[in-house]
């Protein structure tokens, strides 16, 4: 079971842009193992708050970029919800994977024989004769 779940807003100074913004970066930690996820989001680092992990002020465009972190906030929440519903360890990794769309779906035997097979069977009369096919198919199912 997991011992410490946090989620930390931040900039990083030392990506500061030409025009002087920096980018808002998330940093999930969990069991004491970090991973940084960038916004893609910039402010003026005058302009953020570390104290409470926003952007200082009362304009539309604070407004709005703060309620973007909120929302990103709310889908590590989402996703890590998700993992610990699944019965599968939380790692920073797992969670980072999950929230950006890259996550490794875990492949199970009989699936990449089906594979295999449909593969076969399309090339039937070009690079494998009929007979194969029937033989893939006898011992796959133990016959």
């Amino acid at each position: 079971m997991n011992k410490t779940f946090n989620l930390l807003f931040f900039i990083k100074k030392s990506k500061i842009k030409a025009n002087g913004t920096a980018p808002i970066y998330l940093r999930i930690t969990i069991d004491g193992k970090p991973k940084e996820i960038a916004s893609k989001r910039y402010i003026q680092p005058d302009k953020w708050n570390s104290k409470l992990q926003k952007v200082s002020g009362s304009s539309d465009e604070t407004k709005s970029l703060n309620l973007y972190l909120k929302t990103l906030e709310q889908q590590v929440y989402d996703a890590h919800h998700s993992i610990v519903k699944d019965k599968t360890i939380a790692t920073a990794s797992s969670l980072k994977s999950k929230l950006q769309g890259t996550e490794q779906r875990a492949r199970m035997l009989v699936p990449i024989f089906q594979e295999h097979n449909d593969k076969v069977e399309t090339l039937v009369g070009q690079e494998f004769a009929s007979g194969t096919l029937e033989r893939i198919y006898l011992q796959s199912f133990g016959l």
